[in-house]
Formats: C-alpha cells, sequence, structure tokens
C-alpha cells in the first residue's frame, strides 16, 4: 500500500487526460471482487477540514456507476448522504449493487467505504439515450438577465481563484442588501482546468461536473447572511503577492472572496462548523456540455435554521443552457460567544 493513501500504487498521471481526470480516475477490482472500485489516485482533503472534499467521493461514485451500465445509458439523477468524514490518508473502496436494469432505466446504489465502514452512499438512475420518444413535454430555466461569461484571457486576481484542478470566477453581485436573504444569489463561473480528453467522453465531463457540484455550495448560506467559513488562525487574508497566489493550487477551498469587501473578514470567526449531510443532482442535458468550458453555478438557499442549512443551484452552460440542478443541506454552526447570540443562519 503506497503510503496507504491508495490500494495499490499511484501510476504517473496521464498527459493525455486533463488535471481532473487523472485526479478522479478509479482502479477496477473485479480480479477480487465485481462491481468494486478504488481510487486511483490520493484525493485532497482541504486544509483545516474534517475529511476531503465532498465533491471528489461523490464523482468516483458516480463514475463507478457507470462502469456498471451500457455506454447508451446516461446518469438523470444523484442521490447522496455523507455519513462520516473521509480520510485522505487512506484508500477509499466502491461498492455498486445493481438495483435495476430495465429497457429504459437503471439504478445502481454505491457505498463508499473505509476501514469496514460506509462514509458515504449514494443512489444512481440511468436512463437510455432517446428512450423519450418524439413527442414530449419541455421547458427550462433561462441563463440569469445580465450575466456575462468571463474572459478566458484572466489573471487569477481579486475575481478569479482555484481550487486545484477548477477555475472559478467570482460572479457575487454587490446590490443585494436590500433583498430578504432567501431572495439573494450567489453565482460562481467555474470549470475544470485544462482540456478533458476526447477519449474521456461526454462521461468525462459528467463526472467533472459532479466534482465541481460540490464546490462553495453550501457556503452559499453564510455569504447571503454576511458571514464566510471560519478562517484558521494561521491562516492569513490571501495576498496577490503571496506565494500562494502565484500557486493557484495552494488556495484553499475555505480561503476568503476577495469580491465582497463589504463584510469584515473577522465576520468569518463567527461560523464555528461548516459540514454536508446530503447532497442531490439532477442531470438535465448530460450531453450537451463541456465541463472544461465555463458554467454558471447560481445557488441560492430558500431555509436555514436549527443548525442547518439547505442551498440549491442552478447550472447552465455559458450558450445558457440549463443542465443541472442541485440541492444540499448541511450543519451551519455558529460560534456560541457573548455577542452571537442575536446571531442565526
Amino acid at each position: 500500500m503506497a503510503g496507504n493513501t491508495t490500494l495499490l500504487s499511484p501510476p504517473a498521471d496521464d498527459p493525455s487526460k486533463s488535471t481532473i481526470e487523472n485526479l478522479l480516475e478509479i482502479t477496477d477490482l473485479s480480479i477480487i471482487e465485481p462491481n468494486v472500485f478504488t481510487n486511483t489516485r490520493p484525493l485532497w482533503q482541504p486544509p483545516g477540514a474534517r475529511g476531503i472534499y465532498g465533491g471528489a467521493v461523490v464523482a468516483q461514485c458516480l463514475a463507478a456507476a457507470y462502469k456498471t451500465v451500457h455506454t447508451n445509458f446516461d446518469v438523470h439523477s444523484l442521490h447522496c448522504y455523507f455519513l462520516l468524514a473521509g480520510d485522505s490518508k487512506f484508500p477509499f473502496i466502491y461498492y455498486v449493487e445493481r438495483i435495476r436494469d430495465g429497457r429504459s432505466f437503471a439504478t445502481r446504489t454505491v457505498h463508499a467505504k473505509q476501514h469496514g465502514k460506509c462514509i458515504f452512499t449514494t443512489s444512481i438512475s440511468f436512463v437510455r439515450e432517446n428512450s423519450d420518444g418524439k413527442n414530449v413535454l419541455q421547458h427550462a430555466l433561462p441563463l440569469p438577465d445580465g450575466i456575462k461569461k468571463p474572459s478566458d484571457n484572466f489573471s487569477l486576481d481579486k475575481n478569479f481563484s482555484s481550487i486545484d484542478p477548477v477555475i472559478i470566477c467570482h460572479e457575487t453581485a454587490d446590490d443585494q442588501h436590500d433583498k430578504k436573504i432567501y431572495e439573494k444569489k450567489v453565482k460562481h463561473w467555474m470549470k475544470a482546468e485544462g482540456v478533458i480528453s476526447e477519449a474521456g467522453g461526454h462521461q468525462a465531463h459528467i463526472i467533472a461536473l459532479a466534482y465541481i457540484s460540490d464546490c462553495h455550495f453550501l457556503r452559499t448560506v453564510g455569504v447571503i447572511h454576511d458571514y464566510y467559513k471560519f478562517p484558521k488562525k494561521k491562516d492569513k487574508r490571501p495576498d496577490k503577492k503571496s506565494n500562494d497566489a502565484e500557486n493557484p493550487a495552494k488556495f484553499s477551498q475555505d480561503k476568503i472572496d476577495l469580491k465582497n469587501e463589504a463584510v469584515d473578514y473577522k465576520s468569518a470567526s463567527k461560523v464555528g462548523m461548516i459540514v454536508s449531510l446530503d447532497h442531490t443532482i439532477y442531470f438535465h442535458e448530460p450531453r450537451k456540455f463541456k465541463a472544461d468550458e465555463w458554467m454558471l453555478f447560481d445557488m441560492s438557499s430558500p431555509w436555514s435554521g436549527q443548525g442547518r442549512g439547505v442551498v440549491m443551484q442552478h447550472v447552465f452552460t455559458e450558450n445558457g443552457t440549463l443542465i443541472a440542478t442541485c440541492h444540499q443541506e448541511g450543519i451551519l454552526r455558529l460560534n456560541q460567544t457573548n455577542n452571537s447570540k442575536d446571531s442565526k443562519l
């Protein structure tokens, strides 16, 4: 076992593949047991986080399920529960259960395990391509007004950041102070870094979207309440002149978004815990987007209370096609100080 992070010694990155493809590659363990897979390379754990980045286990479970369905089936819905924190120092084993194989739909359940315990479980439904017939009901939410795609000739300034292997352009509006909390929106343009290989096919783009969908998602609740996820005391405010800014892969998911200067940096310390409980993705157009091109993630929250929050997001291509709708609930707990009794999420 290579440093315990993977079951087998990880190979060198494949230069013909993008960073996200290499990161999310899984190894088939059918020689030991059918429908069992493991992470090929170590998974990233954000600094100060309890476990790995949740989008990685979502994406690898989807990748494992895809290995067990016919190539003319596409995922249309995925329902997940985060049960225990995933430890980046040990391998992840994915067990796929074939629940149903019908003419039009196929269902899989995937359990991610470490140390013999289930840390994550998901039910995934696939639909056969072109099984809807010629006459169908059809409508879709349009791209929000006034949104412009970011330039591809950008630098990682205060509007851009990177969570390797994802590039993010922060588009949160600054004129929402007169809106009610549940009316506020948080918007990010995001895409996979580099170019996803042709060999990966549309599945590689779908799996990449599953990975990206968890990025900055639950944090939406804190943003619309003018809070941020807390920084550790050792963290410093991001500085464009620092080495970290020159190497965007070192930016943590939990770094402060510099665009919203209206919120005091110190207010971040009021959020003491933020953990995802579940995650749902509805894939609307799985073959009509590329995850290495800009996608708009339009996020909001209909409710928060009792130490939890619910967030939802609509994902659009740069030309306005609605490609996915996501929901998530998570724990958001404020530090209980003398001044926090009147502060609520």
